[in-house]
């Protein structure tokens, strides 16, 4: 155990000792997995488990009403190609092929050209707006040529190496999802800025952030006065499991350090190694650089109930996932149904192994290709193209008997989105995330309109219904909205940030993300964040450590004590398991321990009082804190990659101030506001 860990432990029980008395645990302080599988949540095996090899389960899907062949996730056989269906605008001209030929061999000597400085255009972002140009014409006239020019283009241009250019711009990968947005986007105005930056930072600048008035969507004006339902004393548990990656194609004893990709597969090297040997062979539960193998998955899984104290016939209130079931393979080895097989086993282990309802969201992982999803406002059948994965999804969950059908039915046309009351009278509203997403390149078409996908239509709706029949929300998402602004766009967020302020805290009692794989919080303040203090905090933003171990965390989960009237959060309890201790485990006498890692109350103590919940305004007080205790930064650190030892310290100034700021950013415009560090 390194210091910082050791230190980040003894200062959480010390804090519990001084606060008062220390909140005793759920339930066990550890638990070891037993050695073995458990062969009994899947009917059929192409390859049985065994001590030394993850299992090939024979998964079956009750939407689709097939088996997946073993040939899918075979990790001998991995793929190299996806032959999925893609879709194309309509071409503006009717020409022939010999006449298409010479059109883009044209086009592509133009934009070397240009990109050579030789066409009398300064300045990369010029440069790469009349690039941009020249193959909005080419994806308009001929677009079913246009995949085959860009991976033509990157080489020449030497944007990238052979093979990432063919795997990055194939019409199979990203090629045709380019063509469309070539074709729709305003590439002369703001929407060719967005993508200029999105290809490299050195083109064009991000653009600033448009202002939006979003009261134009709200029904009503904020109530007066409004106050959220009081508490009802009663509390249940909750739990929330996050970015699962599942990886069936994960072989022990392959590379786990790799030069590069996704490792633990059988194509993947240690580039330093002579003779392709083996620098680290990959344990059989999982390695720092890998996703989460059957063998982690299931053990999380089973280590849940008894950590928590949630045994026999006891359940969990509910279950928030949110997020990321895919693991991160590269777009080339990737499908529709690799997608749909990954969403069919991992939801079918949670209904196996965790009691009471989930409420799931998709990730940018959970779609074909990867964080790719339109807009039902794109022309034509483009508009439908993702409908294969919503109807899917939302079917698996019905299926599971988590959501209803009606909600069922919302899904399919939400983009997996849906609202639902459970039965604590508690209103879930989910969101795809993938709508303020930078790396959904759809969001690059329209750009001064945040609400093109029509998402913050859906939400507002819901919201408003709830705040008129006097029901709290959580909501749930994928990516987060803020932090560092590195991963959401700065327009739907800024939309996003205005819509919380006008529905908390009355309304909103809580929001969740995933997606950094890291343990984080984010405070959501009035008026757009301009003012940030203990009476501007409305909403807290709980972002889930991950399942998976990528890259260099422990695997871990979280649960919650949440009031039953109020619907806050009275105490968040986190687990782990030390995935550096997974090289030297004896498969054969135990799988992992899981362990208890910190009470979020007694990890954060601010003098806090016992019967006041762990809100937007408890989470300032703990921002504040940090400003005169760098202690509490070195905690949270810790935290953050759950207690890795992998962990990069946070012990400079710059660290500490940009840790604060982010906790305060709700937004990617105040995230990236924040000085860096």
């Amino acid at each position: 155990m390194s210091l910082s860990i050791a230190l980040a432990a003894a200062f959480v029980l010390l804090a519990g000792l001084v606060d008062g008395q220390q909140n005793p645990i759920p339930g066990q302080s550890s638990y070891v997995v037993p050695a073995g599988f458990p062969s009994s949540i899947f009917s059929s095996y192409y390859v049985a488990p065994a001590p030394t090899q993850e299992p090939q389960p024979a998964i079956f899907d009750p939407v689709l009403n097939l088996t997946y062949p073993f040939n899918l996730t075979n990790p001998k056989t991995i793929p190299t190609a996806d032959n999925d269906p893609v879709f194309y605008p309509p071409a503006v001209a009717n020409i022939s092929n010999a006449t298409a030929a010479a059109f883009v061999k044209t086009a592509i000597a133009q934009i070397v050209e240009i990109v050579a400085g030789s066409g009398g255009i300064s300045g990369n972002c010029s440069k790469c707006v009349a690039a941009l140009s020249i193959g909005k014409v080419v994806a308009q006239v001929v677009p079913q040529s246009v995949p085959a020019a860009l991976v033509a283009l990157c080489q020449a241009t030497k944007f990238a190496s052979n093979s990432s250019c063919t795997t990055t711009y194939s019409a199979g990968s990203y090629g045709a999802i380019w063509t469309q947005i070539l074709a729709l986007a305003d590439i002369s105005g703001q929407d060719g800025l967005y993508i200029c930056n999105s290809l490299s930072s050195t083109f064009c600048p991000a653009p600033t952030t448009i202002p939006y008035n979003g009261t134009s969507l709200f029904p009503k004006p904020k109530p007066a006065n409004a106050t959220a339902p009081p508490a009802s004393g009663q509390r249940v548990k909750v739990l929330h499991l996050s970015d699962f990656h599942l990886d069936p194609r994960y072989y022990a004893s392959s590379e786990a350090n790799c030069s590069s990709s996704l490792c633990c597969r059988t194509n993947v090297v240690n580039s330093a190694e002579p003779n392709g040997s083996i620098s680290l062979p990959a344990p059989l539960y999982g390695a720092y650089k890998c996703d989460t193998p059957y063998d982690l998955g299931t053990a999380a899984l089973e280590a849940i109930a008894p950590l928590t104290g949630v045994t026999g016939n006891e359940s969990f209130a509910w279950t928030v996932y949110t997020g990321d079931l895919v693991s991160h393979d590269s777009q080339n080895q990737l499908s529709r149904a690799y997608v749909e097989y990954t969403e069919t086993s991992v939801y079918s282990m949670f209904k196996d192994f965790i009691n009471g309802p989930v409420f799931p969201v998709l990730g940018n992982h959970d779609t074909n290709p990867e964080a790719i999803d339109g807009p039902h406002s794109l022309p034509g059948p483009l508009g439908q193209q993702f409908s294969w994965n919503y109807d899917h999804v939302s079917s698996l969950w019905q299926n599971n008997g988590w959501i209803d059908a009606a909600a069922a039915n919302e899904a399919k046309l939400n983009y997996a989105a849906y609202s639902i009351k459970n039965q604590y009278g508690l209103r879930i509203i989910t969101l795809n995330t993938d709508f303020w997403y930078r790396s959904n390149y759809f969001n690059f078409i329209n750009t001064t309109d945040p609400n093109t996908s029509g998402l913050f239509t859906f939400l507002v709706q819901e919201l408003q219904a709830a705040e008129d029949a006097g029901e709290r929300v959580w909501i749930l998402g994928h990516v987060l909205s803020g932090w560092d602004g590195s991963n959401p766009l700065d327009n739907p967020t800024d939309l996003f940030y205005q819509i919380v302020d006008r529905y908390s805290p009355h309304v909103i009692a809580n929001i969740f993300f995933g997606h950094t794989h890291e343990d984080q919080v984010m405070i959501f303040y009035a008026n757009n964040g301009t003012v940030q203090n203990s009476s501007t905090a409305l909403t807290p933003g709980w972002i889930c450590p991950s399942v998976t171990p990528l890259t260099n965390l422990n695997s871990g989960f979280r649960m919650y004590e949440v009031d039953t009237g109020s619907f806050d959060i009275y105490e968040a309890y986190t687990w782990y398991a030390d995935v550096n201790s997974f090289e030297t485990l004896d498969t054969s006498a135990s799988g992992p321990t899981f362990k208890f890692e910190y009470s979020t109350r007694e990890a954060y103590p601010v003098g806090w009082p016992s019967d006041a919940p762990l809100n937007a305004t408890y989470w300032h007080a703990v921002t504040e804190a940090m400003e005169t205790n760098r202690t509490l930064i070195e905690t949270f650190n810790t935290f953050q990659g759950k207690s890795s030892i992998k962990t990069p310290n946070c012990t400079n100034d710059a660290c500490a101030a940009a840790k604060i700021c982010y906790m305060r950013s709700g937004s990617a415009p105040l995230g990236r506001q924040c000085p860096q560090g």
